[in-house]
């Protein structure tokens, strides 16, 4: 008897972390639909007021700061799971050092991005990027307002990490209805203003992110205690975050090489027509994406910290189960938009712009492919070993770019970056399992 009630209370956090894996999830969820209903609104109305080329002008633009911004993913990565790991160890005094410590990290890096922004970046706005000569100005002013919101979201990163690791998820939902909100009143803006509509989307896009922003900082500092940045400084830990984030640099700059690398590259060779094309089919995707990355969130800060207890059999339960929940979540939404993709695109935005639907069908299949690993690179990020794992995945994606590149030299169509892209994740996918 002695022995099931022992069993019975070892079951308990078990228990307990399940209940709030499937609360938070569902607190995700209902933020994701209400932003979803509001962003596709808006989407619509942006590219009306807009039109195809400035819409694909902002898509690009935009892209070019994505790309700077490469290191700043990298070290995200490794800020979750840091925070992470000493919170399920429950260590808030090493919590805290390690927050400061990371916030004086991503203070240097917004300096560090900054200056690349204003010079290498900008250069290459002016220089390479197909852009009409009467919008050259125009777009100029939404790289300004781009570069200051991607320093924004960096100095925000390590109080979002601390909300994920802490795993206050109803906080992404209270603070959705004030993200769509400000979209709404960006709509409302656009369609009454009569200045330059692409400069004022991109100001008021800026606006809306820093406010976003500074709602989290708030709330960070009000509830967590170790969130209150003091200057620390850790030689150790310095070289153990620089490290762990050097491998996730690599795999980061993969992503970029297969996103917004090949971004330019429709630029480049096709214009922002085709720029415009490829940020609906995204946009299409981010729904798709939304629906097992809400359910990811809620479970990848668990995923860490069984590890960090040295639980590995509910880590790999967790692991197991989710897997499975993200294929059938992608599964669910996605078939429909293939095959219907159609008609939907016709409802949604009145028209149909060329390459749309090819687009969305072939980058919905990629992230179908992509999700099915990533519980498993959670698993991976939490052990503090990451270099094999980023080195062979990161060489299979950043061929994407060269290869993509060969293929549009001999007169390919866009189409085929996204059939190469498909092709590499699904060699990745492989890999990963290996």
């Amino acid at each position: 008897m002695k022995k099931i009630m022992e069993r019975q209370d070892s079951n308990k956090p078990v228990a307990d972390n399940n209940k709030r894996i499937a609360k938070n999830t569902l607190i995700l969820y209902i933020r994701m639909f209400l932003v979803m209903i509001i962003s596709l609104y808006t989407s619509r109305v942006v590219l009306d007021t807009l039109g195809i080329s400035d819409f694909g002008i902002f898509n690009v633009v935009g892209g070019v700061v994505v790309m700077m911004n490469v290191i700043n993913s990298a070290m995200s990565v490794s800020t979750q799971r840091y925070l992470t790991f000493e919170l399920g160890k429950r260590d808030l005094t090493q919590f805290k050092k390690t927050f400061s410590m990371c916030m004086s990290i991503f203070i240097c890096l917004s300096i560090l991005i900054f200056i690349l922004g204003e010079t290498v970046g900008l250069w290459f706005v002016n220089t390479y990027l197909v852009i009409p000569e009467e919008r050259i100005v125009a777009a100029n002013w939404v790289y300004q307002f781009a570069l200051l919101s991607c320093i924004f979201s960096l100095l925000n990163n390590p109080y979002n990490a601390a909300i994920i690791s802490h795993e206050r998820m109803k906080i992404y939902a209270y603070i959705g209805m004030i993200e769509v909100i400000l979209k709404l009143c960006i709509v409302y803006v656009l369609l009454i203003v009569p200045t330059d509509r692409l400069i004022t989307y991109g100001g008021l896009t800026f606006i809306s992110s820093f406010i976003i922003t500074s709602i989290y900082r708030w709330y960070c500092i009000r509830n967590f205690k170790e969130t209150l940045y003091t200057f620390y400084w850790d030689k150790v830990l310095f070289i153990r975050l620089l490290s762990y984030s050097g491998w996730n640099l690599f795999g980061s700059l993969s992503g970029v090489a297969k996103g917004q690398g090949l971004n330019i590259l429709i630029n480049i060779f096709f214009g922002p027509s085709v720029n415009a094309a490829r940020g609906i089919a995204y946009q299409v995707n981010g729904v798709v994406h939304s629906f097992f990355s809400n359910f990811y969130m809620a479970v990848r800060p668990q995923i860490t910290k069984y590890y960090a207890q040295g639980n590995k059999e509910e880590m790999f339960k967790l692991i197991f189960s989710s897997s499975k929940m993200a294929f059938f979540l992608i599964l669910l939404v996605s078939m429909p938009l293939i095959i219907e993709a159609p008609v939907i695109i016709k409802l949604w935005l009145g028209q149909i712009p060329d390459y749309v639907i090819v687009f969305i069908r072939l980058i919905i299949m990629i992230t179908a492919i992509d999700s099915m690993s990533t519980p498993l690179m959670t698993a991976i990020h939490a052990t503090g070993d990451n270099r094999l794992y980023q080195f062979t995945v990161g060489i299979i994606m950043i061929m994407t770019l060269p290869i993509s590149y060969l293929f549009l030299k001999l007169g390919y169509s866009p189409i085929s970056v996204f059939i190469i892209s498909l092709f590499l994740s699904l060699l990745s996918l492989f890999v990963r399992l290996f």
